[in-house]
């Protein structure tokens, strides 16, 4: 069996991919990954033995300014998405028995068109629900395309999405289709997504509703056990007094990093805490170089969140799902995206709390460390651990044997 994999994505879309790809391999399939040729991805796949192709252009030189606007702006953009992805993919995909995608729709929408014109079958993935039209919630807003506020109606929110998706997308996706012989469409969010998307993502933590139009496979997240020990600096620190509250943004840019920081510390040595500052691609770092104070790059989650007293963060899918695997606290400082929706639920399962706008400051920070680090969140963390979906990949893996008939 061979299967190819694509995400255009930060590390918390690629990582999903991880766990997925080696749960392939136990099944006996040759898997490749198509992701964004930024280092870190590349060793991490190779860390695992999947062999990845880099496609598309940096996502963290993108992300964080590196990049410069390019003339033609977002749909030019879209269109080297579509073509790069279209590219790489069908350069693999010559024999292959599945195509699963993930990430933005352009890069989604070249795989798309492989699999049409290869007739290999296709599945697209999210990792979280509100990408996916429902009923039940709004959609996500697209940069520069706020939803109405005098609509509330889901059903009208989510047609106006498509039409959005269609008028940033349509020109760069059906050009690219034409040019490589096939028709093109008129609805490209529900061509990628398909009538029956997947949901890689935990039932407890980010459920499908229903009833909904969209028939939706709820697979689990995809999570890789992690065995890598912690640094020895780190680990020394933890062994040096009470838990930590940990602070990071993972892959998000946050405005200031070092006004961030600084509130952050502060907000943490408030509640009598010692801090714990992952750097990420914000750049975090203390202020001061105090001893209650420790500066941590990359590192597995996994084993450092059931370490520390909670955990502050972004509220990426990824990030979130570990922080509640791990039976941790959490405060998520949403910056966009899914991560407001994340930051809702954690607070509605009473496993952390949502913080009060973008930007953390000394007293908004320190209120909602004081849900954080209640005892009564920590025992409701802990339940909700217990109760977690422990095998989304192996889940996926068999759900896509079945696919290519293994």
């Amino acid at each position: 069996m061979r299967v190819v994999l694509s995400a255009y994505d930060s590390r918390g879309g690629v990582e999903p991919l991880v766990g997925l790809a080696v749960r392939l391999g136990g099944l006996g399939a040759r898997v490749l990954v198509c992701a964004p040729p930024d280092e870190e991805f590349a060793k991490r796949l190779a860390g695992v033995g999947v062999e990845m192709v880099p496609t598309g252009a940096s996502v963290r030189d993108l992300v964080s300014g590196k990049v410069p606007p390019s003339p033609g702006g977002v749909p030019r953009r879209a269109a080297e998405l579509v073509a790069a992805f279209h590219e790489n993919v069908s350069a693999v995909a010559e024999g292959c028995d599945v195509l699963l995608a993930t990430g933005l729709v352009p890069a989604v929408a070249g795989v798309k068109s492989v699999s049409e014109k290869l007739g290999i079958p296709y599945v697209y993935a999210s990792y979280q629900p509100v990408s996916l039209p429902s009923p039940h919630h709004p959609p996500i807003p697209r940069p520069g395309r706020p939803l109405p506020a005098d609509v509330t109606d889901n059903a009208a929110l989510w047609r106006r999405d498509a039409r959005d998706a269609q008028d940033v997308f349509g020109e760069a996706v059906n050009g690219h289709r034409v040019s490589v012989g096939l028709p093109p469409v008129d609805d490209i969010r529900d061509h990628v997504f398909t009538d029956r998307p997947w949901l890689a993502a935990d039932p407890v933590l980010a459920p499908w509703r229903r009833p909904a139009e969209l028939d939706v496979v709820q697979t689990g997240a995809w999570v890789l056990p992690d065995e890598r020990p912690l640094p020895a600096g780190l680990t020394a620190f933890l062994d040096a007094g009470e838990p930590p509250v940990y602070v990071g943004f993972g892959s998000v840019p946050v405005r200031d990093p070092h006004e961030v920081a600084r509130a952050a510390v502060e907000a943490v040595r408030a509640h009598g805490r010692r801090v714990l500052l992952s750097r990420g691609w914000a750049e975090l770092a203390p202020a001061d170089a105090g001893d209650d104070c420790f500066t941590v790059g990359e590192a597995n989650h996994q084993a450092l969140f059931r370490r520390v007293a909670a955990v502050v963060h972004h509220g990426g899918a990824g990030t979130t799902t570990t922080a509640t695997r791990a039976g941790a606290p959490q405060v998520i400082v949403a910056q966009g995206g899914d991560q407001p929706y994340f930051a809702e639920r954690v607070s509605a399962l009473g496993i952390g709390a949502a913080h009060e706008g973008p930007t953390p400051a000394f007293a908004t920070l320190s209120a909602a460390l004081g849900t954080a680090l209640a005892p009564e969140t920590r025992e409701r963390a802990a339940a909700v651990a217990a109760d977690f979906d422990q095998d989304g990949a192996a889940t996926a893996a068999r759900l896509l044997a079945g696919i290519a008939g293994r």
